[in-house]
């Protein structure tokens, strides 16, 4: 075949892109075979479902993701930062029908963290935006704060907020208050409360239980999730303060963020990912050529 297969292999999703030799993207598929579905086995069969039907020759794939970690296909070494977001060499699988080329995610040492993916989300931002300088927010189930700087990500934190709540949401005693009902008022009222006093979350948390078995069913979810959001803003104040903030995403998550980023005084804009990721697994694929 000509042009080449563009993938974003993550925890829950797969997604994938034909591409031409020009980038352009000629069709597309997703799935929900994450690296959680497979357990650590069938990565080609699962791959060649969505996009055997493209390759006529042994094709080249570029894949960004959890498809590099431990878990997946083939573990793929972190690069230290201070670094720019693409570098360094990737990971190689062969097979018969496919030439998989991982992209290396990072890492840093003090304090301890890591992400495999990001890295491509924030090389493609800055394929359309070279001269950027200031934090980008990717929202998520850890959410990163990234440091970007003369084409380098400095620092970056993770925040587990959207696993967080994602376990109290199902798993806590707090998981029958909580419904499907949903207000941006709730939200907003949460963030705000955190943004003051992100050391009364716990008991704002117990508050969430106590007021679904005194006053019946409410907004709980939301003001759940702006309570968590909000505390994540506040422990992330030395990020985006004063600087530049880019929210990278789609949905009603990114919306969240920058709404509660403004809550906290700061101005925001937002990109989607989709784009960007697409940008970033192009920028690799000229790495290679």
């Amino acid at each position: 075949m000509s042009g080449w297969i563009a993938v974003d292999w993550g925890t829950s999703r797969l997604r994938v892109w034909r591409m031409s030799d020009a980038n352009d993207v000629l069709d597309a598929a997703e799935s929900d075979d994450g690296i959680s579905t497979l357990g650590g086995t069938g990565f080609e069969a699962a791959l060649l479902a969505l996009a055997g039907d493209w390759i006529e020759d042994p094709a080249p794939v570029v894949a960004c993701g959890m498809i590099g970690s431990r878990q997946g296909w083939a573990e793929t070494a972190y690069r230290p930062v201070p670094a720019t977001p693409l570098g360094g060499p990737m990971t190689r699988v062969s097979g018969d029908r496919l030439s998989l080329a991982i992209i290396p995610g990072l890492s840093q040492a003090a304090p301890p963290d890591v992400m495999r993916g990001e890295e491509t989300q924030i090389a493609g931002f800055l394929s359309l935006d070279d001269g950027f300088d200031g934090v980008l927010v990717l929202p998520g189930t850890h959410t990163k704060w990234v440091h970007v700087s003369a084409g380098e990500i400095v620092s970056f934190r993770s925040f587990m907020t959207g696993e967080l709540f994602a376990l109290l949401r199902t798993r806590s005693t707090l998981a029958p208050a909580l419904g499907e009902q949903w207000s941006d008022a709730a939200f907003d009222e949460g963030v705000a409360e955190m943004i003051s006093h992100p050391e009364r979350l716990a008991a704002k948390l117990f508050g969430l239980r106590a007021g679904h078995l005194l006053e019946g069913p409410g907004p709980a979810a939301a003001t759940l999730s702006g309570l968590l959001t909000g505390s994540e803003i506040a422990a992330a104040k030395s990020y985006w303060l004063g600087r530049r903030v880019v929210v990278l995403g789609d949905g009603q998550l990114t919306e969240g963020y920058t709404r509660a980023l403004g809550a906290a005084g700061t101005p925001v804009e937002s990109a989607p990912s989709s784009d960007i990721t697409l940008a970033g697994l192009a920028a690799a694929r000229g790495l290679e050529t």
